[in-house]
């Protein structure tokens, strides 16, 4: 081992290339999988803050296709105001239910000299939906059953909505701002949650959904309803309590296809996380083809290092070393050019992997099973790449070797 690790020092230009060689190799598995694993744990972390509880009944007003599959969605293309209502009144299992509809995704929010940008997500809520959709107030309240009911002039608003409008030395609690043709004092204001894969995020702002209907009214405007139980164990046994109430909403019969879609918000990660197992294979084999590239390399180098001491191992010989002993100094000398190029692509790995979770705005990821495999891989590259090169030295004639050049 002690020679080994001086022949690595003597050779160090070439023992800093072999290690990149290596290196870019393993960087290139653990990178790619170490992103892959920042995007699954947003994906999961987008969707689960509604709660593993809650589930949405939407109308199929398009085509879905995800990964090859479609979800269906035909007949009708909107669930009307009175057919939310009635599921709302006629739903009795022990579960909150929120009505909800978007007014528009193209609002304009001004206050004082401050317009914003035509890019504010408008939505009209109840009491509930706060609960069901995983947002938190901040700051001042949350609409009260009162405040629907009597179609107030309220509005919650998000975070970023919040910092772009009011200066920071104004508090944004009972100023009143104009959305649309309507003026609405902010009693709320949300916790930043972030935004990503369609979900709404902290540009948005929150009216009664009563009052969407007087001031954004269109026809055939779309609601939703989101239904949150109390334990996520009843949450199954709910969805199909709520898919036979609301079949009789709308007027099907027992031989009717259902019309609308409800989805849970774990349901739809898992649609997202089966087709990223694609995109991890494909990202693994690239790792593995870019591994096998380096210990082609690094046998290569191996080869012609054992020719240029060829001298030594000569010397080596003439002196008792045995066979075995040359074997396992070439051997050795491969394995630590290996796991030294691994213990660096996994560093850097890990570094380019979560430059997209900073992107993305999660959490550090350490990918510990990414980084054993990749050690354990550059330990298979190590024996793989140096045990040709380490028989050939092995079987060295000792006089021949000790006249080479």
């Amino acid at each position: 081992m002690r020679v080994s690790l001086q022949a690595i020092k003597t050779n160090r230009l070439r023992t800093i290339l072999t290690v990149f060689i290596i290196a870019f190799g393993i960087m290139a598995l653990v990178g790619i999988l170490t992103a892959i694993d920042s995007i699954k744990k947003s994906l999961t972390s987008e969707f689960m803050v509604m709660g593993v509880n809650t589930f949405t009944i939407e109308s199929r007003s398009m085509n879905v296709h995800v990964g090859g599959r479609q979800y269906r969605r035909k007949n009708h293309a909107f669930i009307s105001y009175r057919q939310a209502e009635k599921f709302k009144n006629d739903f009795d299992f022990p579960a909150t239910v929120s009505v909800w509809t978007r007014a528009s995704g193209i609002g304009v929010i001004k206050y004082e000299n401050y317009k914003s940008n035509p890019n504010t997500n408008v939505l009209g809520v109840d009491e509930n939906y706060l609960n069901a959709s995983g947002f938190e107030i901040e700051s001042g309240r949350a609409f009260s059953a009162e405040d629907i009911r009597n179609n107030r002039n309220y509005v919650i608003i998000g975070k970023e909505l919040a910092n772009n409008t009011f200066r920071s030395h104004i508090n944004p609690l009972d100023k009143i701002i104009t959305i649309g043709s309507g003026k609405y004092r902010v009693i709320g204001i949300t916790k930043e949650r972030g935004s990503g894969m369609g979900m709404i995020n902290d540009r948005v702002c929150m009216i009664p959904y009563t009052n969407v209907r007087q001031y954004f009214s269109r026809p055939q405007m779309n609601y939703s309803v989101s239904v949150t139980t109390g334990n996520p164990e009843l949450l199954n046994m709910a969805m199909n309590q709520a898919e036979g109430i609301f079949r009789n909403v709308r007027g099907l019969t027992a031989g009717d296809e259902s019309d609308f879609n409800i989805t849970s918000s774990d349901n739809l990660v898992n649609i997202l996380l089966e087709n990223l197992r694609n995109i991890t294979f494909a990202a693994t084999l690239i790792g593995l083809i870019t591994l096998v590239g380096a210990a082609v390399g690094l046998m290569n180098i191996m080869l012609v290092s054992v020719t240029e001491r060829t001298r030594e191992i000569g010397v080596r010989k003439a002196i008792g070393a045995k066979a075995s002993t040359i074997k396992q100094q070439f051997l050795f000398e491969s394995v630590f050019i290996g796991q030294i190029g691994g213990i660096t692509g996994v560093i850097m790995g890990i570094i380019i992997g979560n430059v997209v979770s900073v992107l993305l705005k999660t959490s550090f990821i350490i990918p510990w099973a990414w980084i054993l495999l990749g050690i354990f891989l550059c330990f298979l590259v190590g024996i793989i790449s140096g045990y040709f090169p380490a028989v050939k030295a092995a079987r060295q004639d000792p006089i021949v070797a000790l006249r080479y050049e």
